[in-house]
């Protein structure tokens, strides 16, 4: 008797697996745990995939399909919990930020870009970040941790419910407020790679959240390791954060060059598997003033991507406090940008967006630090 009641007790002590952020086979594989007969399993599995990513839905009680007593095992053994936003700002332009909190410790943010043509949802990958990149204000805090699979989903799927973006009825054609997701928030994602694939993975998904991988971009500082992986397990578009042209700026402005050098970093590009015009790789470019935006700095891109099918993102600098920069005059933006234009390279020059809420690209930054595992208990 005893040894059923400690039985009862350890099951109940242990927390309860989120299901947002498990892939299909995790799912399927947590139910078989619970005791769910293997041929209701796929048809489990595709309803609660439903529930939670097309749906929305936050609570298995309004799962209506599924009968009472199932509810309240998975009640018993699972959450749907996603990171709470605890901050919101609106910039004039329409542009969204959000100040998450999560439930293992740490805030980190996330920005919604609304557009005539679309809806983008800037994510992060980590709290904080590694690289110091010198232009970026998210460099100046550092990493705290890598943010979990649950946590990544969870960013769409809490600005969904602050859009009312979800699916309300069956065959439903209205037009989606989150278009397309761009991996360039807080974080280095390669450096969470497992986890961001996880998640993509999820989000790519038809039977989930269904965002198609040509509108999800990755944007890479350069971990030249995982580049490849990039196509090869996840498949959606690649961004890579160039800003300087010479290894001596670059190694100023993104020091992991100092570890993969430009050159190391196109070899790389120039056989990185799937290019093509459809599927073309972004190059994002910092425009710094008497920095980086020469006429010789033009030539010297362009002749380094040759051969590669690729459009240049010229990003205007947005300023944050302390920064050492200044923004290039818009006569030198427009001079770059023409040359890379007649070199055959489409080259548009970004519209900042959310600059009076600090919501810009490069801007973003929470006030979490890290801590020992021995502090974490008390936070709980």
């Amino acid at each position: 008797m005893n040894n059923i009641i400690n039985a009862q007790t350890k099951v109940e002590m242990q927390p309860k697996i989120n299901l947002l952020g498990l892939s299909k086979n995790e799912v399927s594989h947590s139910l078989n745990i619970l005791g769910v007969e293997k041929k209701e399993l796929s048809m489990r599995v595709q309803q609660l995939f439903s529930w939670i990513h097309v749906h929305g839905k936050k609570s298995f009680d309004e799962m209506t399909n599924l009968s009472k007593e199932f509810r309240d095992q998975l009640s018993n053994s699972f959450s749907i919990y996603r990171p709470q936003i605890i901050d919101k700002q609106i910039s004039k332009d329409g542009t969204r930020k959000y100040l998450f909190k999560s439930e293992n410790f740490g805030e980190f943010e996330t920005v919604f870009i609304p557009e005539d043509d679309r809806g983008t949802l800037c994510i992060s990958s980590q709290i904080g970040c590694t690289l110091n990149c010198s232009f970026c204000y998210t460099g100046t805090q550092k990493l705290v941790r890598n943010l979990e699979s649950s946590e990544i989903v969870g960013q769409i799927t809490a600005v969904k419910d602050d859009l009312s973006d979800w699916v309300l009825k069956k065959n439903n054609s209205s037009k989606r407020a989150i278009s397309n997701v761009v991996v360039m928030g807080m974080g280095e994602p390669l450096y969470n790679f497992e986890n961001i694939k996880k998640s993509l993975n999820i989000i790519m998904n038809n039977e989930g959240l269904s965002i198609s991988k040509k509108k999800i971009t990755l944007s890479t500082s350069g971990v030249v390791p995982n580049i490849h992986r990039v196509s090869s397990e996840i498949g959606c578009l690649l961004a890579i954060s160039l800003h300087g042209t010479t290894d001596k700026i670059r190694d100023k402005l993104v020091p992991i060059n100092k570890k993969w050098n430009i050159q190391e970093l196109i070899t790389t590009l120039k056989n990185y598997p799937n290019l093509s015009n459809s599927e073309r790789i972004t190059f994002e470019y910092v425009m710094l003033k008497d920095v980086n935006d020469s006429l010789d700095d033009a030539k010297r891109l362009v002749k380094l991507i040759k051969n590669i099918p690729a459009k240049i993102n010229l990003i205007p600098f947005n300023p944050w406090p302390g920064s050492k920069y200044q923004t290039s005059e818009p006569a030198t933006v427009e001079i770059f940008s023409n040359f890379i234009k007649k070199a055959g390279y489409s080259s548009p020059v970004r519209r900042p967006r959310g600059v009076d809420i600090m919501a810009a690209c490069g801007q973003l930054k929470s006030n979490s630090v890290k801590i020992k595992s021995s502090q974490k208990k008390y936070l709980m």
